[in-house]
């Protein structure tokens, strides 16, 4: 059963591949072709690929540590840290999540286009530093994780608000913090409708590029799907970097 599901898993990366090495329409899309870098190297000819790239490394880079950061210190205050109004604050923020993402849309470009941000990388970036759902995730775990009592001693022995959570509250919300950042990137990598549109033509991320590649009337599959391998390769990068944490915080829960 589990090599069904891994074959399963693995099917559409070697697909994409498969597709991508073939000449051109037709052919054996199951059975890999001699012509992927070629095809590769039409991609960065046909749309500026490395800019994008780059782009959206920045973006995505950029939103992951900020979202890890603020969502882990918002986390530990409303698990461990005692103010008034901190319970109807909470449920505020849990709030946000239902209300949905299209509905922002028409108000967020306009308060960008007033900071004149529209157009650049900073109108997709400062919107997403931080999500209510990575602050929720982060408090549950907090409040699971970090004993109240933990964090009692190290104010005993002297440590104020941000060394409790910098030496108490972030190791042991290390896998926690791994799995947020993993799903972060992968959601900001593959972001498309919010930066078709807040960004111009000079600035497009990964997912525009390729859009670029279907625009035509006459679409080259073999030459969309060898761009979203490549594309692809970050993903694949950030899971084996931070997958191996998420599984010791599953082993360890």
């Amino acid at each position: 059963m589990l090599l069904g599901f891994v074959a399963g898993s693995l099917f559409p990366f070697y697909w994409a591949y498969a597709v991508g090495s073939q000449p051109g329409v037709g052919g054996a899309p199951l059975v890999p072709g001699g012509h992927f870098w070629g095809n590769v190297r039409r991609v960065f000819d046909s749309v500026p690929f490395w800019g994008a790239l780059g782009n959206s490394a920045i973006v995505a880079g950029t939103v992951t540590v900020s979202t890890v950061l603020f969502a882990s210190l918002a986390g530990f205050a409303f698990a461990r840290l005692r103010f008034p109004g901190r319970d109807g604050l909470f449920t505020f923020v849990v709030a946000t999540m239902a209300v949905p993402t299209q509905l922002g849309v028409i108000p967020q470009y306009l308060a960008m286009a007033e900071l004149g941000w529209a157009g650049g990388l900073q109108a997709v970036v400062v919107p997403n530093l931080v999500t209510a759902l990575g602050v929720f995730w982060m408090r549950q775990y907090t409040v699971s994780s970090v004993p109240i009592e933990l964090v009692d001693a190290a104010r005993v022995d002297g440590c104020g608000v941000l060394r409790v959570y910098w030496h108490v509250c972030l190791p042991c919300v290390r896998p926690a913090a791994a799995a947020l950042g993993m799903f972060t990137f992968m959601l900001s990598w593959n972001d498309f409708l919010w930066p078709l549109i807040a960004l111009d033509a000079d600035h497009p991320t990964v997912q525009l590029a390729l859009e670029r590649l279907q625009s035509g009337h006459y679409v080259d599959y073999p030459l969309v799907l060898a761009g979203t391998t490549v594309a692809t390769v970050p993903l694949l990068v950030v899971f084996a970097l931070l997958g191996r944490h998420v599984a010791t915080g599953v082993r360890l829960g």
